[in-house]
């Protein structure tokens, strides 16, 4: 078969909105979009392998990439919300005062994502990271059992901060949301890790609304290739809520460190490799 009729066989029969686009590309952004949602199911971290893909894509500009992401993970995190309340049912007295806080915050991390270099926080975030595996591995009880700090007023408060801050993190930079997000309900309020991981997906669904409605009118979404990945997405995610449910808090623990180092692999590239 020559060249030209290859590129024939493999075009696509409807307008995916790509220039240059068939279906061996397709199915690589399904596959990645499918691996995103099982991972942000899980533990939080899809970031680190959707949008990547996208950003692989010919003639897809960064702010494409970023918003036909969103539009995949809202979602799959919308879908994994629902398995985990179903199954786990997670206090929506923590999860929804942080999940409105943190879509506002994203709204304005987007907002002034072009005014406020994310290089600035790297090394930051970095080391904030390798401080958070550390009393993960050299504190096997932590995570264990949901023994929580605080209550009342103090409680929803924390929630409210630590939503705020990590919701600007995603609407500035994005990567490991929901990774950090898990980070906060086990370490500042005291939830295992299940748990966090459940009431984790219904904040980074609205982190995640929050980014969208600011790209949405800019016109950045790629709506048919978007809506594709969101099928995968949502089919990666539903399995990796059932499993992390099934399997319980040790295995979300196990794979939070995988993702935790493979966050500081990728920032530790972000401040030195490119720094070459």
């Amino acid at each position: 078969m020559s060249q030209l009729a290859l590129h024939a066989a493999l075009a696509l029969p409807f307008d995916i909105g790509v220039d240059g686009l068939d279906w061996g590309g397709i199915l690589l952004l399904l596959l990645a979009a499918f691996a995103a949602g099982w991972v942000d199911a899980v533990v939080g971290g899809g970031g680190l392998i959707q949008l990547p893909a996208l950003l692989l894509v010919p003639g897809l500009t960064p702010v494409q990439a970023l918003a036909t992401n969103k539009l995949a993970s809202v979602f799959g995190t919308a879908a994994s919300s629902v398995s985990y309340y179903r199954s786990v049912r997670p206090s929506l007295t923590t999860a929804l005062p942080m999940a409105i806080v943190a879509l506002l915050a994203a709204i304005g991390g987007a907002s002034l994502a072009a005014f406020l270099p994310a290089e600035v926080f790297t090394p930051i975030i970095m080391v904030a990271l390798i401080v958070v595996a550390l009393i993960t591995i050299f504190k096997p009880a932590l995570g264990a059992v949901t023994k929580l700090k605080y209550s009342g007023a103090k409680h929803v408060g924390l929630a409210g901060i630590a939503g705020a801050a990590i919701g600007f993190y995603d609407g500035l930079i994005g990567p490991g949301t929901g990774t950090f997000l898990v980070i906060a309900l086990v370490g500042l309020l005291g939830y295992d890790f299940l748990m966090a991981s459940a009431q984790a997906k219904i904040v980074n669904f609205a982190t995640n609304l929050g980014a969208l409605i600011l790209f949405i009118p800019l016109g950045a979404v790629l709506w048919p290739l978007g809506l594709l990945m969101a099928v995968a997405n949502v089919a990666g995610s539903v399995l990796g809520s059932r499993m992390a449910i099934a399997r319980g808090a040790k295995f979300v623990r196990v794979l939070f460190l995988i993702i935790v180092g493979a966050l500081i692999v990728k920032l530790g590239f972000d401040v030195w490799g490119g720094a070459r």
